[in-house]
C-alpha cells in the first residue's frame, strides 16, 4: 500500500514539473467572428511563388511548418484545406532572436571543521560545521528564443479573426522541426478553447 502511494505522489510531482516546463501560449481573437461558419482554409502566400519568392531557400522547413499546422487544423478544428474559396486564410511566422534570461543559483557557505580541546576529557575533538544556505546569486545569460505565430484571416472580410503565438528557448539559430511541431501543437490547444 505504501509503495502505491509513493508511486502516485511521484507521478503527480512529475506531471507538475512537466507542466511547469511547458511554454506559455497567448492568443487574441475577434469576438465578433463566428467560428462555427468556418469549415475550410487555404495558405496565404505573402511574397508569391517563382523567382521572387523569398522563402525558396527554406522550402523544406516551410513545408514542415505548413504540414504541422494543417494537421492540427484538420484534427483540432475539423477544417479541411481547399484551393478555391476558403473560409479562412492561414499565415505563420517563425522568429528566432537573441535575448537574455535571469538565472538564479542558490549560494551556500563552505563547510568547515574546527578542532577544540575538551578540558573534561583532556582530548581534542573535531567539530564539523555543515554548509549553510546564504541566499541566491542572480545573473543574466544569453539565450536564443524562438517564437511561432499563427494568424487566421477571414477570406471574405480580410480581417484577422484569430492569432496565437508561443515563445520558447531554442538551441540553434533556427528552430528544429520537432520544436516547431511542439509549438504548433501547444498553440492549437488554445485554439480549441478560443473557437468555442
Amino acid at each position: 500500500m505504501i509503495k502505491k502511494s509513493n508511486l502516485w505522489w511521484m507521478g503527480m510531482v512529475s506531471v507538475f514539473l512537466l507542466a511547469g516546463c511547458a511554454s506559455t501560449v497567448h492568443f487574441e481573437k475577434d469576438d465578433t467572428a463566428d467560428f462555427r461558419k468556418y469549415k475550410t482554409f487555404a495558405w496565404l502566400d505573402k511574397d508569391g511563388e517563382g523567382r521572387h519568392d523569398r522563402n525558396r531557400n527554406n522550402d523544406l522547413m516551410e513545408q514542415k511548418i505548413k504540414d504541422a499546422i494543417s494537421t492540427e487544423m484538420e484534427k483540432t478544428a475539423g477544417w479541411r484545406e481547399v484551393k478555391n474559396r476558403p473560409d479562412v486564410l492561414l499565415s505563420y511566422d517563425v522568429l528566432v532572436e537573441r535575448t537574455t534570461k535571469e538565472v538564479t543559483n542558490p549560494v551556500y557557505s563552505r563547510p568547515f571543521t574546527r578542532v577544540v580541546f575538551n578540558p573534561y576529557t583532556r582530548r581534542y575533538t573535531t567539530i564539523y560545521y555543515p554548509s549553510q544556505f546564504m541566499g541566491y546569486d542572480r545573473d543574466r545569460e544569453p539565450i536564443r528564443e524562438g517564437t511561432v505565430t499563427i494568424t487566421m484571416i477571414d477570406a471574405r472580410t480580410d480581417k484577422t479573426v484569430w492569432q496565437g503565438w508561443t515563445t520558447e528557448e531554442v538551441d540553434n539559430r533556427n528552430m528544429t522541426s520537432r520544436e516547431i511541431q511542439l509549438a504548433v501543437r501547444s498553440i492549437f490547444k488554445k485554439f480549441d478553447i478560443a473557437k468555442k
